[in-house]
């Protein structure tokens, strides 16, 4: 039960965001989940700041999941996740925050796991 939340700076196409939501499809599979109950939002054109400064490229990645994954494992994604938006869109790893919220109940269709 991931969620990936991307905001991101830089106007995203629709033909680019299947491409993003594709392509995470294949990276959570780093956290040992599958894409079958992925669920991704991808907010593009967004103010983000970084050091007081407006970043004309960068992006926040929340990654959401039920249940935990090791550190080496959300080491492993973030530098994906950076890769791919580096290639994707122009953004530099260093304008890119990615953060991970392990989570206990997750409720789906009128019931919780």
């Amino acid at each position: 039960m991931p969620f990936i939340d991307s905001k991101i700076t830089v106007p995203v196409s629709a033909s680019g965001k299947e491409e993003l939501k594709s392509e995470l499809g294949k990276l959570i599979t780093t956290l040992h989940k599958s894409e079958t109950y992925l669920m991704v939002g991808i907010e593009d054109n967004y103010d983000l700041w970084l050091g007081g400064k407006k970043l004309e490229k960068g992006a926040y990645v929340a990654v959401s999941l039920f249940g935990n994954a090791s550190s080496g494992d959300y080491d492993k994604l973030t530098g994906q996740i950076c890769e791919l938006y580096a290639r994707k869109l122009g953004i530099p790893g260093n304008c890119i925050y990615v953060t991970y919220h392990p989570v206990s109940d997750w409720g789906w269709n009128g019931g919780n796991f």
